[in-house]
């Protein structure tokens, strides 16, 4: 194992990711994976998707990740009347200067939770493009950069519920993981029910901050992508293009995505190098939210089958050594 690189951090990147992962468990219980995997990807300088049912903890673990790095933190509740001014913000004509000034919206914050995002129209979701993209807001030919880090952590209904729209290609293409907490097992939810009398994110304690976060993220750029690892992570994506039942397979973007994480996910493990392993734990993560299915084209598409796929030809392709 390789020692990592000095990185400006108090302790090791694998201690810190570490603090977080704890104090994130502490009010997301019996998520440990996903918790990981949160973490990771927000280690990646990536954006959240948490696609699942109402009320399994999608929103505790959004703001639990701001509270966990001490960053700001806004919610904005997407509904069907939302404009894409009320997430940007707007010119606001000041009468006593006799002046336009640029009022930001909830937008301008470290974290940002779009809550049930496809529940918005699609015009109000592509507010978020830029943004996501770019880390900037362009409003009446004037650039506004947003607050670094910055991410954002979405949250979507599944499609089948009322008053939903799909989210464009485009759309999900911008979050680097896309994740589902699921319910909680029997003892775990009996345990919550009689021991949880308040908010436990009110009382949750920062782990890290933004300092601390960017340096995290720092780290990760630095982590090694042996030829042979890029070799592989490409070869996946091929067999995705070629696989008899998806009718898109993933973009060259999505191998960067995946390849990103990967270099997050080894400083788990204190590694300055990637692993088949790290890329195959990102794998369904990291590609699934960007494959579209012969299945969808008849109306039966899940992203669990999309991530059955991606497993299969993990099994089929070979990893080096």
């Amino acid at each position: 194992m390789t020692a990592l690189p000095p990185t400006g951090l108090s302790v090791s990147p694998r201690e810190l990711l570490e603090r977080v992962a704890t104090q994130l468990s502490a009010v997301v219980l019996g998520k440990t994976q996903q918790v990981k995997l949160a973490v990771t990807c927000i280690a990646a300088r990536g954006h959240l998707l948490l696609e699942d049912v109402p009320g399994v903890g999608k929103t505790t673990l959004a703001e639990g990740l701001a509270r966990a790095f001490s960053l700001s933190y806004a919610r904005i509740q997407f509904t069907a009347d939302l404009l894409p001014s009320d997430i940007l913000g707007a010119q606001i004509f000041h009468q006593a200067r006799g002046s336009f000034e640029f009022r930001p919206g909830p937008l301008f914050h470290h974290v940002v939770l779009a809550d049930e995002l496809n529940r918005a129209p699609p015009r109000t979701q592509s507010a978020l493009l830029e943004a996501m993209g770019q880390g900037q807001v362009s409003l009446d030919g004037v650039t506004h950069p947003l607050p670094r880090p910055f991410v954002v952590v979405a949250t979507q209904n599944p499609v089948d519920l009322s008053g939903t729209y799909p989210l464009p290609d485009s759309q999900l293409d911008r979050f680097l993981v896309r994740l589902s907490l699921g319910h909680l097992s029997p003892e775990l939810e009996a345990e919550l029910v009689q021991s949880r009398r308040t908010d436990p994110i009110a009382t949750m304690k920062a782990a890290a901050t933004g300092h601390e976060l960017e340096a995290l993220q720092a780290a990760a750029d630095q982590v090694r992508v042996d030829p042979e690892i890029a070799q592989y992570a490409v070869r996946l994506a091929g067999a995705t293009r070629n696989h008899a039942e998806i009718e898109r397979g993933a973009s060259t973007r999505a191998v960067l995505a995946l390849v990103a994480a990967a270099r997050a996910h080894a400083l788990w493990d204190a590694r300055d190098f990637v692993t088949p392993g790290d890329v195959r734990a990102l794998l369904t993560p990291a590609l699934a939210h960007r494959m579209m299915l012969k299945s969808a084209l008849q109306g039966t598409f899940s992203r669990d089958e999309a991530g059955l796929l991606l497993e299969e030809i993990a099994k089929k392709t070979p990893a080096p050594r």
